[in-house]
């Protein structure tokens, strides 16, 4: 990776030379926050026709034109992952998506994992497409940072930083290649030291967070948040997120709504006198928090998340069930629409080609394959253990990143399930080796990525460890070996599993993970979701 010096010195002088004598203590400044997050390559609106960076233009140029009318200023901020998650993206480097928000005035953005998700090559291509800054203070190699640590913007005298912060569980989310060399240091920690150098220079000090939003600081196995980083460090007024992926409205203090209905009222969280907010993921939805600013004085006027075209479902006057929207329908921008369509046909032509079919959902949505075991969880499973011919098998539930539906599937869906482009490995392991590796697995928290699907295996967990275990229909043999399958990235400690990738009966296959897949699709004539039910095969008390 090569650096680029980062001249902020010279860089802050000439943002902040001559401009304290524009600000006016007694001066009320109107200052609107619009942010996104966890945009996964969702330039284009779904099946449905929701969500899509072309209707996202139409709302940010119209807030931003009723703000300005209004006499107020306006800042818009991402939390960050603006790769992996649609085939005609990731297959084009996020070209539209990084170019489409350089098209709707991004004023900055953090730094997500999943940026690390390709070579530095591609990293250092994307951050070439865009106009605005990539921002993380707490990502360095060889003592220096990656990236561009904060950002001061002048208001007309009024002074707004955004710094930027990346998850410290990045290096055990991403290819280890892909970060070889690079720290992630602890955000707090970071934004500590940060803090009196950001409030020696701004009246507002706002982070862009890659970090997640955990209820009341209840994070589980996964690396500290914005709450608690709110708890330990003062002095931020607002904190925009990403990561955990849930739009932030709160019931109460330290009481998240998580049955948010789009369109209502939304409560940003507060900690510490900080405010917290999340817009969800995917473009669904655009947040619009409403500042005054006066004498030193920060206050929240209104807070929205503004929904992009979301749809539920009712039903209709014959019965049957159709969309509408929760809102007004929003009109797509049309110069948008034009430069996003031909990115859509070159991707579409490529993946538009079935490969299989099923007579059943096979579930793969995060809110449950993280939690519980799903028949796609035993599904991929399965494919794995068959390709590798190994006893049982083991896949993270972060890299299952959508369901495959009902009916026909497409190299399209296979790739919407499995977009890392991981590789399938094995390894050999005696039968107490696989005891010590299931009771790490058995720990992994229920809502994380780590959480194991399995197949192969009937497995009873009690209180976190294994109560007991049988292969083949067989009690677990401390002295037998048995064969292994997971992907390259949890063999290498991804999501905190331990480290197989050295071990003396670790070998890689050399298939894509994808491939994998597509291939076990394709030689079920359906594919016959009852024969992957999990049905008690994990049980968990």
């Amino acid at each position: 990776m090569s650096l680029k010096p980062l001249l902020l010195p010279m860089l802050i002088g000439a943002l902040l030379s001559g401009c304290a004598a524009n600000y006016q203590p007694e001066k009320t400044y109107h200052l609107t926050i619009l942010h996104t997050n966890d945009h996964h390559g969702r330039f284009w609106k779904n099946g449905d026709g929701e969500y899509g960076m072309a209707a996202r233009k139409t709302v940010i140029d119209q807030i931003r034109a009723d703000v300005k009318a209004q006499g107020g200023y306006s800042l818009l901020l991402d939390g960050g992952d603006v790769n992996t998650g649609v085939p005609e993206s990731d297959m084009q480097d996020a070209e539209p998506d990084f170019k489409g928000m350089a098209k709707l005035g991004y004023d900055a953005m953090a730094v997500g994992n999943h940026e690390f998700d390709n070579p530095w090559s591609v990293l250092s291509k994307q951050r070439e497409w865009i106009n605005f800054p990539m921002l993380s203070a707490n990502i360095y190699k060889d003592g220096q940072r990656l990236f561009k640590p904060y950002q001061v913007f002048n208001l007309d005298g009024l002074k707004v930083a955004v710094v930027g912060l990346t998850t410290d569980d990045t290096a055990k989310m991403v290819d280890p290649a892909n970060v070889q060399g690079v720290t992630f240091r602890k955000p707090a920690e970071e934004a500590a030291a940060l803090m009196p150098e950001l409030r020696g220079q701004a009246n507002i000090v706002i982070a862009a967070t890659h970090m997640g939003h955990y209820t009341n600081g209840a994070r589980g196995v996964n690396a500290e948040g914005d709450v608690e980083m709110a708890r330990q460090v003062k002095g931020f007024d607002l904190i925009v997120g990403g990561h955990s992926q849930n739009p932030v409205c709160m019931k109460a203090e330290n009481v998240r709504n998580d049955a948010y209905v789009p369109g209502t009222e939304c409560a940003p969280d507060r900690q510490n006198g900080a405010w917290i907010v999340q817009a969800h993921e995917w473009g669904k939805y655009v947040g619009r928090a409403d500042f005054e600013y006066r004498n030193g004085e920060m206050k929240l006027v209104k807070y929205t998340l503004v929904p992009i075209n979301l749809k539920k479902t009712v039903k209709g006057d014959d019965g049957k069930d159709k969309k509408v929207f929760y809102t007004s329908e929003i009109k797509e921008d049309v110069d948008m629409l034009k430069f996003l369509t031909p990115y859509q046909e070159k991707g579409r032509a490529a993946l538009d080609v079935q490969v299989g079919e099923s007579d059943g959902k096979l579930e793969g949505d995060r809110n449950v394959v993280r939690k519980e075991p799903t028949n796609l969880g035993v599904f991929i499973a399965t494919a794995m253990m068959q390709k590798s011919k190994a006893d049982f098998a083991l896949m993270n539930a972060g890299g299952i990143r959508d369901s495959m539906p009902a009916g026909k599937l497409t190299y399209k869906d296979v790739l919407k399930v499995h977009p890392f482009g991981n590789m399938l490995v094995y390894v050999d392991l005696s039968g107490k080796e696989v005891l010590d590796y299931l009771n790490a697995a058995a720990k992994m928290t229920a809502g994380s990525g780590a959480f194991p699907q399995f197949a192969g295996i009937r497995l009873e967990i009690e209180g976190g460890a294994v109560k007991s275990a049988s292969i083949g229909g067989k009690p677990l043999d401390p002295v037998k070996t048995y064969r292994m399958a997971l992907n390259n990235f949890t063999a290498a400690g991804g999501d905190g599993y331990p480290k197989l990738s050295t071990h003396p009966g670790y070998v890689n296959t050399g298939y894509v993970d994808a491939d994998v897949l597509r291939e076990f699709v394709a030689a079920q004539k359906p594919v016959k979701t009852a024969q992957y039910a999990p049905g008690d095969a994990v049980t968990r008390k």
